[in-house]
């Protein structure tokens, strides 16, 4: 517990809170400013504080187009937010005190576990390193596999901008994306049969989603399942069951609606995606009001049980 005052303190739970708090308004008010939008104009800052609320807690629901509303330096703004949300505020600050050379005190080791959802205080900080050395590389491979395809269509500079943008959002479950250059508010509609980057995106959204519990057994234990913690055990097993159901169902379901003008390799990666994504981060490839009631409604069941 911090105590500021004689009868004022903040316990770990409230300062995580406050944090994220600080967190969305700074990001809210950066998002107000002329320099990040298009137009050069402010935007509305209750519409900002609900992007900036959206991205740091990655749900990716947006007032405005991506990429047609915000210029560069607002994308980046959010794409701050997401990362730091999907990282969680503490784990990020964690990480530049680990780079600065400071040593993590109990009070800091603390707010790690509280923030983390970890059990128990020893250990913390190693599975704070290996989230972030994993998350690095994590995302690097996904940002360099979506390059393969951006950057023939769009040009060096901006394929790989596209590429880390993208991994980043899907790793953290965000949903935003910046599709809109093709279509407003089409998030990966265009690459509906695309097995690169839908596959990609899919398996950054379910490493992503499954828990950093489940990373630390992972690296502890490789492929020894006995030995995993029995949280991991039932986060591994019900992501995969919920895949292979959510795939067959939603290939049956849609057959004859969004899935209808689909070859049968691209109906196998548009059912792979439209079961993995909405249980935890919003992209999508198919045009959601034109899916059938069933594919609605299993869709709704995913979101409803959501990730690990």
């Amino acid at each position: 517990m911090i105590t500021f005052f004689k009868n004022f303190s903040i316990t770990a739970t409230r300062l995580i809170a406050l944090s994220f708090i600080a967190l969305i308004i700074v990001g809210g008010v950066l998002l107000s400013l002329p320099i990040s939008s298009k137009t050069g104009e402010y935007t509305n800052l209750l519409s900002s504080l609900f992007t900036a609320a959206s991205a740091t807690c990655v749900t990716g629901l947006v007032l405005f187009d991506t990429y047609t509303h915000w210029s560069i330096f607002g994308q980046i703004v959010i794409l701050v937010l997401i990362q730091i949300g999907g990282l969680g505020f503490i784990t990020f600050l964690t990480m530049i005190s680990l780079m600065a050379g400071r040593k993590i005190g109990l009070n800091q080791r603390t707010l790690i576990m509280e923030s983390s959802g970890f059990i128990q205080l020893g250990g913390a900080v190693l599975i704070v390193r290996r989230v972030l050395i994993g998350t690095l590389v994590i995302e690097s491979v996904g940002a360099l596999l979506l390059a393969i395809r951006f950057v023939p269509e769009l040009g060096l500079m901006q394929g790989i901008y596209y590429g880390i943008f993208h991994s980043i959002s899907a790793f953290c479950n965000a949903g935003f994306d910046l599709m809109g250059q093709f279509s407003q508010f089409s998030s990966l509609t265009a690459y509906v049969g695309d097995p690169l980057v839908s596959f990609t995106i899919s398996a950054l959204i379910v490493v992503g989603g499954i828990g950093f519990l489940v990373w630390d057994d992972v690296v502890t234990h490789r492929l020894k399942f006995r030995d995993y913690r029995v949280h991991s055990k039932i986060a591994i097993s019900a992501t995969v069951i919920l895949i292979l159901f959510g795939t067959v169902a939603m290939a049956f379901l849609e057959r004859n609606h969004t899935f209808a003008d689909l070859s049968f390799g691209e109906k196998i990666v548009a059912s792979v995606f439209a079961s993995v994504t909405p249980r935890t981060a919003g992209f999508n490839t198919v045009d959601i009001a034109s899916m059938s009631e069933g594919g609605r409604f299993l869709t709704n069941a995913l979101m409803m049980i959501g990730g690990s």
